[in-house]
């Protein structure tokens, strides 16, 4: 559904979702002053459109089980289109690889990795260079601490008719 227009109450039902998505349907209706079947009739919508993409519950690793996080820059061999998708056939086998975004730049990917510790990631890097995924550089970055995690996305500012100058003026001198 290209196109699809968003409305004040459907930027608020994904800002509310985004920051609360087990709020329950009856509650969430009430906060964007909808009945029921009103808001059940947005949410198929958004839903189907793609906007909504999915639930899910933010887990609190520390709490189950000792872990490291590590974000790793990649640098393929090869730039053909071929190259591309191979890599990324091979990296969906690895469930450790929770994230992986294909970047402009001076990197290829930049890669999310959890797992139990430091060797483990060090295996799975070795798989990676031993199964011939065409890495050409890596670098691994170690997570010491979350800053900032899960900030709802700015619609109200990435909608707006001005929004890099607002961007701008929010900016630090």
């Amino acid at each position: 559904m290209p196109g699809l227009k968003l409305d004040e109450r459907d930027l608020k039902i994904l800002t509310i979702l985004s920051q609360e998505g087990r709020l329950s349907k009856a509650d969430l209706a009430k906060r964007v002053n909808l009945s029921p079947t009103p808001l059940w009739e947005r949410l198929k919508r958004l839903e189907a459109a793609g906007i909504i993409r999915g639930y899910s519950a933010d887990i609190s690793l520390k709490n189950i089980a000792a872990h490291i996080e590590v974000f790793v820059t990649v640098e393929l061999e090869n730039h053909r289109a071929e190259s591309f998708q191979s890599f990324e056939r091979i990296i969906e086998r690895f469930e450790e690889v929770v994230a992986c975004w294909a970047i402009g730049g001076g990197f290829d990917y930049i890669l999310r990795i959890i797992t139990k510790d430091i060797d483990s990631y060090q295996r799975l890097i070795d798989q990676l260079l031993d199964g011939k995924v065409g890495l050409a550089r890596y670098y691994t970055y170690v997570v010491t601490k979350p800053v900032k995690l899960h900030g709802a996305p700015p619609l109200d500012l990435l909608l707006s008719d001005n929004a890099a100058e607002e961007t701008a003026a929010n900016q630090p001198e």
